[in-house]
């Protein structure tokens, strides 16, 4: 009897352990040693959303299975959220198969553990589940067509596997999953490797910048001690700087296809700091240039205009965005705007043309109609400025009607020749730049945007 006293007091502490710590969980119950990096996530990764981007290799399919099966065992949440058999993890990804490995990872760490004792049933159709005996599922789903799969459903734990290769990531993020999460007050792990300076790059340096938000945490391949150290120093010694930090190191670096590169939007940043401003001038050293990018649907209405110096620099010296306004109120936003600043005006008149032209005859705008060949020549236009060190802006930043922040930094940054659709803040820029376009200069770059 004492011994059996003795072996229950051993367990009552094995398991309380456990609850408290996942990485004496993943050692004792799943019999796995995570190395530094991955215990590092497991033990900080508890904010209500969490970024882990990593090197190739690093283990992070193999950590998100660590977790899932510790909040599955332990049904970890805040204890007003509790509802008896009842705990949902989802892993998701991009597709289908993608979103298995983490969940085939946890089905192999369970069944090769203790905890395969806790395993009620498995399933594998429509969608693969892990059912437990507490009632906690484990399933994997995918975001395809802007998370479409996942609407109707609630989660207490998400886990969104390579994020920066989801090409709708903000929306399935901000208005999908995010809403999810809303029941229980759920966490979101958002795991990936760079994929550019994307939009889960622009969530890692806000999590980054505020902690009290969030956790983010970077992996190098080289904290893995079971990958092969030779090989690492060879990859390195192949690769390109930019490949070893991406591939490797686990930095985000530019893709290749960014309209403007990450060090071009830092200069201009940098550069507006150093700028003369207006108010500083006289009249006739400065003239103004205004762009309007008027709004379609799930777009927003843009205008910024520059200051523009007699050798040819501009800076930004006004930025509005507004969303789902009547025509009215955009023209005698235009219309305030050149009272304020007077000067040119250059408006996106696509499918639009003679109507708004002529409503706005009083302040004499150029139109700009956008097809192939004209938006490629704008685009570059805007990036040539960049690229000569011609143009400077601060990091204007307005609230959407969704209470979230744009930023038109975060939209250059994040631009690419294939995806621009939707970078309004971007193009009204482009828009103010266009009358200062030197011709001879602008190379060809019709086969540079993929489609319109």
């Amino acid at each position: 009897m004492e011994l059996l006293a003795h072996e229950s007091q051993w367990l009552e502490s094995l398991w309380r352990k456990s609850l408290k710590d996942p990485v004496f969980f993943a050692r004792e119950i799943l019999g796995v040693n995570p190395h530094s990096g991955q215990r590092k996530w497991l033990r900080r990764s508890n904010s209500r959303q969490n970024l882990l981007v990593t090197g190739n290799r690093w283990g992070k399919s193999f950590v998100g299975a660590i977790k899932a099966l510790h909040r599955a065992i332990f049904q970890v949440r805040d204890s007003k959220y509790d509802t008896p058999a009842r705990y949902r993890i989802v892993v998701a990804s991009i597709t289908q198969n993608q979103a298995g490995i983490i969940w085939n990872y946890a089905l192999s760490l369970a069944r090769k553990s203790v905890a395969s004792a806790l395993i009620r049933d498995v399933t594998h159709t429509p969608f693969p589940k892990i059912t437990f005996g507490n009632g906690s599922e484990i399933e994997a789903r995918s975001t395809q067509n802007r998370g479409e799969y996942l609407l109707g459903n609630d989660y207490d734990y998400f886990i969104f596997d390579e994020v920066a290769f989801e090409s709708s990531a903000e929306y399935v993020v901000e208005e999908v999953i995010m809403m999810r999460l809303a029941d229980r007050r759920g966490e979101l792990d958002l795991v990936s490797t760079p994929n550019g300076k994307n939009w889960f790059y622009q969530k890692m340096r806000d999590l980054a910048d505020n902690p009290e938000i969030g956790y983010a945490q970077i992996g190098d391949t080289r904290e893995n001690p079971f990958v092969s150290r030779e090989y690492i120093n060879q990859r390195i010694e192949l690769f390109s700087p930019q490949r070893v930090a991406q591939n490797i190191m686990g930095v985000f670096v530019d893709s290749g296809r960014e309209i403007v590169g990450s060090d071009y939007v830092d200069a201009a940043l940098k550069r507006d700091a150093d700028y003369e401003t207006p108010d500083k001038l006289s009249d006739d050293k400065i003239y103004f240039i205004s762009g309007w990018d008027l709004a379609r649907k799930r777009t927003a209405t843009v205008g910024i205009t520059v200051a523009v110096r007699r050798d040819g620099f501009a800076r930004v010296v006004a930025v509005e965005r507004f969303q789902e306004m009547e025509w009215n109120f955009v023209f005698e936003k235009i219309r305030m705007r050149q009272r304020n600043f007077p000067g040119r005006v250059v408006l996106d008149a696509t499918g639009l043309g003679d109507v708004v032209i002529a409503e706005l005859r009083d302040v004499g705008p150029i139109p700009f109609l956008f097809n192939e060949k004209s938006k490629a020549e704008l685009l570059t236009n805007l990036e040539m400025f960049h690229v000569r060190k011609h143009l400077a802006y601060e990091r204007f930043e307005i609230a959407d009607k969704n209470g979230r922040v744009w930023s038109l930094e975060d939209e250059l940054r994040g631009a690419t020749w294939d995806e621009n659709t939707k970078c309004d803040g971007m193009m009204a820029l482009a828009l103010a730049l266009w009358p200062l376009r030197d011709v001879s200069r602008i190379r060809r770059v019709d086969a540079r945007v993929a489609s319109f």
